[in-house]
């Protein structure tokens, strides 16, 4: 792969990196956005998880970072390496799992606290090389963890990849609501298919008394959902356990407690997708 964000090709080289563009989503069943109106709404961990649940339902799967001036998959993942360049010439995801292979740029960076200071070419130059240059192989699901907001990279992964389907994540909260609308709308203006809306933080369940305490409002999420006539995947509780599970790389870990309330809000979800 060539020295990301430090090259800006031609016309000639731009044609030959569409058809390598072409040729590998070719190659890629289903293509899901996951975007967010604002920061801080759980937007990575649930296309960590998605990604995660769908490679262990036996689905192949291509997990993308391009939230490049923040990207945390690499942490919520526990990528432990680089990108496979075993076979000469050719440049594979990690390998986290069989059926799961993970791309983001923090893989690439000397310290993971580095700042990413890229004006629009050099983002836009870094998305694409991820999806042309990158030997993704055969995949059914491919996942793009995509920055907040409406700008350059959400806006090069829909040109670049015009058969995507957005996920949009939002917490219930008016203010988090307001740029979900944008986000909608943002889609729709760009011929973005909308997949749907997934509500998280969507209550905390008391560990004293039981019951569930709306820390950022109630069902914001369905009826903004409803007002904007798109789909309602699921709502996600806060959960304490999946938090620190984030925090220390093993979100596989989770799944192995059924019985928490957070993994039967995702598997609805998956099921909505699916």
């Amino acid at each position: 792969m060539e020295n990301t964000g430090c090259h800006t090709p031609g016309d000639f080289e731009r044609g030959q990196q569409d058809k390598m563009i072409e040729a590998n989503l070719a190659r890629v069943g289903r293509k899901i956005l996951v975007m967010s109106g604002k920061g801080g709404v759980g937007k990575s961990t649930v296309a960590s998880y998605l990604a995660l649940l769908l490679s262990m339902n036996g689905k192949k799967v291509g997990l993308l970072d391009v939230d490049l001036h923040g990207p945390t998959i690499a942490r919520l993942m526990n990528v432990q390496g680089g990108f496979d360049t075993a076979e000469a010439g050719v440049v594979r995801p990690y390998r986290f799992s069989d059926n799961l292979g993970i791309v983001s740029l923090e893989m690439i960076l000397g310290d993971r606290d580095t700042a990413v200071i890229w004006r629009g070419p050099m983002k836009i130059s870094a998305i694409r090389q991820f999806i042309s240059d990158i030997e993704w192989g055969d995949l059914d699901y491919l996942i793009v963890d995509a920055p907040p907001g409406t700008g350059d990279e959400p806006l090069t992964v829909a040109q670049t990849i015009p058969d995507a389907e957005a996920l949009i994540v939002t917490t219930p909260q008016e203010i988090s609501l307001a740029d979900v609308r944008k986000s909608i709308n943002f889609c729709r203006q760009v011929n973005l298919k909308i997949l749907g809306v997934v509500e998280n933080m969507s209550g905390l369940l008391c560990p004293h008394c039981g019951k569930d305490v709306p820390i950022f409002g109630s069902g914001g999420g369905v009826k903004m959902a409803a007002d904007m006539n798109v789909p309602i995947l699921g709502q996600i509780p806060i959960d304490p356990e999946m938090v620190d599970s984030g925090d220390r790389g093993d979100l596989k870990g989770l799944m192995e407690k059924p019985d928490l309330k957070v993994n039967a809000a995702y598997k609805r979800i998956l099921e909505g997708i699916i």
